[in-house]
């Protein structure tokens, strides 16, 4: 299986609301095979597949709070059933979500279940709070360890793993046929440990990329939280760099 770039749209948040259509074009124009959503900006789902469909991107992923996952979850995956999307994304989990995991476990199965009944798999993409360990292990593997592997699959992110002192290349291991999608974003090597440009930072990206070879691995997703210049920008020298590499 030949592993695709896609940009999640979250990095070009403000793009989108200005004018969603054409962030989209500019994102085709740059040699992106994908987008991953992260909000629909106003834009029906069959009028979003027209849209894709002329400019060959392929709807990866959507990134839906856990809130709407609990009680809009039939809604959403109608939404992506439209797109032909395979993915939904558990993406982030606000503080007061995040008191019992055992609870977010049995919750994301139920919901993973629901999703799969439709032809679409569940993933949970991680921060670093998640990497707090508790008696040697990270909640985050608690989580995997509580979860069925069938049902709940990881959106491992490398950024912030790297920032929790974690290897993502032990973590793509040990993980190896649960990781349909990966996102990676590189760090600054200074005191600020900032967002970066894919090879500009300290993040293993060539590394990394190798690693998931053979492992299951669909989807690359470029995504920059916060670019210190233009988005686009940003997004074009990192997928240069991904490009290169593959």
């Amino acid at each position: 299986m030949k592993t695709q770039v896609a940009v999640q749209l979250f990095t070009l948040q403000n793009e989108c609301e200005r004018d969603f259509t054409g962030t989209l074009e500019k994102v085709a124009s740059l040699g992106f095979n994908g987008v991953e959503l992260a909000g629909y900006w106003g834009m029906e789902a069959k009028d979003l597949k027209t849209i894709l469909e002329k400019l060959n991107l392929k709807a990866v992923s959507s990134h839906v709070p856990l809130e709407r996952l609990l009680n809009n979850i039939e809604a959403e995956l109608e939404y992506l059933k439209v797109l032909d999307c395979k993915h939904i994304v558990c993406p982030y989990l606000f503080e007061d979500e995040r008191n019992d995991y055992a609870q977010l476990a049995t919750q994301l199965d139920k919901i993973g279940e629901l999703a799969l009944q439709k032809g679409i798999s569940l993933s949970y993409h991680n921060h670093d709070f998640e990497l707090e360990k508790i008696d040697g292990k990270t909640k985050l593997e608690r989580l995997f360890a509580e979860t069925n592997p069938k049902l709940v699959k990881a959106e491992l992110d490398v950024y912030w793993l790297t920032l929790a002192g974690e290897d993502p290349l032990a973590w793509i291991e040990k993980y190896t046929g649960r990781i349909p999608l990966i996102h990676l974003k590189d760090m600054t090597t200074d005191d600020e440990k900032a967002f970066a440009e894919l090879g500009t930072g300290g993040v293993k990206i060539n590394e990394i990329v190798n690693k998931c070879a053979g492992t299951g691995v669909e989807w690359f997703i470029i995504e920059q939280d916060k670019c210190k210049r233009s988005p686009f920008e940003s997004i074009t020298q990192s997928i240069q760099y991904l490009k290169g590499l593959m």
